[in-house]
């Protein structure tokens, strides 16, 4: 099955002191080049944040406002979309793999979307894969500072159980410290 992939790679990175998080090395490599293998067989991906150098065969592209959150930064990334799925990543992940991207891609089924749901039970909302439609459908006509879990959750979605470690993201300085 053909889709695309965005990571949503633009967010201000507060608890971190403002770094650059999707840059940021984390077992040798960036964060992003991280999201980036995961979404090894996507076409296009599709980064959603400021252009960073060496990050090979990308789409760049940027929120109208940027910094005004994920609902806005999705709809960005939902604009350069032309197929039907598309899977959704944070760019602070540092657990996501490929066969992650395949497990969530082939639990969706006929739902709009299919997410990962952590150990504690929590949708991980920027870890899943979508009918690029249902977004769309989704959005709100105010996209700048909405909310995803009140713009996604009332699609139809299913749940796919995490496999250890597969959303473990880094947002502040003790998560970076556990993956250096």
């Amino acid at each position: 099955m053909s889709y695309a992939g965005i990571v949503l790679a633009g967010g201000a990175a507060r608890r971190l002191s403002g770094v650059d998080k999707p840059a940021l090395p984390v077992g040798g490599k960036p964060l992003l080049a991280r999201a980036l293998a995961a979404l090894a067989d996507a076409d296009p991906v599709i980064v959603v944040g400021p252009e960073r150098p060496g990050f090979g065969d990308v789409l760049w592209t940027r929120e109208s406002s940027p910094g005004t959150g994920p609902v806005a930064a999705l709809a960005a990334g939902l604009a350069l979309v032309r197929t039907e799925i598309v899977v959704v990543l944070a760019g602070d992940l540092a657990g996501v793999r490929s066969s992650t991207v395949d497990r969530l891609v082939g639990s969706l089924g006929t739902a709009s979307g299919a997410v990962l749901v952590d150990g504690s039970g929590e949708r991980q909302w920027l870890l899943g894969a979508w009918r690029a439609e249902a977004l769309r459908e989704a959005l709100p006509e105010t996209v700048e500072n909405a909310s995803l879990r009140r713009t996604l959750g009332g699609l139809e979605i299913v749940d796919v159980p995490e496999e250890p470690g597969e959303s473990d993201d880094i947002d502040t300085p003790e998560d970076l410290d556990r993956f250096s």
